[in-house]
């Protein structure tokens, strides 16, 4: 028997790593509030997976299909993580600043007036 070869006929793959680098560009903005630190871990993870990605597009674009996810995904991660670096920066501000005693008795004084409310 013959064996036949389709090098010249490669069907279009996905980019392996297309859909966690949109899902992590994603987390990382949900995650922003969670002190700074997650969205930024998230963010630069999502960072990492869509360089090398972007690498493996570049080196053959007529084999991979799913591109958009990847140019989508390091929108988003960067996004969240400028959103997380602003967000831990302010809570770095306001502990230097006020403290965690002070910012228990900010927290409480807003209860205290959201219960007046009601």
């Amino acid at each position: 028997m013959e064996e036949t070869q389709f090098s010249n006929f490669e069907t279009p793959q996905k980019l392996p790593n297309a859909t966690a680098v949109l899902v992590l560009g994603i987390l990382s903005i949900v995650t922003c509030c969670c002190y700074g630190v997650l969205g930024l871990i998230l963010g630069i993870v999502a960072l990492v997976l869509a360089k090398k990605d972007t690498k493996l597009y570049i080196e053959n674009p007529g084999l991979y299909t799913n591109y958009s996810n990847i140019s989508t995904g390091k929108i988003l991660a960067i996004i969240g993580i400028s959103l997380s670096a602003l967000y831990l920066v302010v809570n770095i501000y306001f502990y230097a600043t006020i403290g965690a005693e002070g910012l228990q008795e900010i927290q409480q004084e807003w209860i205290r007036q959201i219960q007046e409310r009601q």
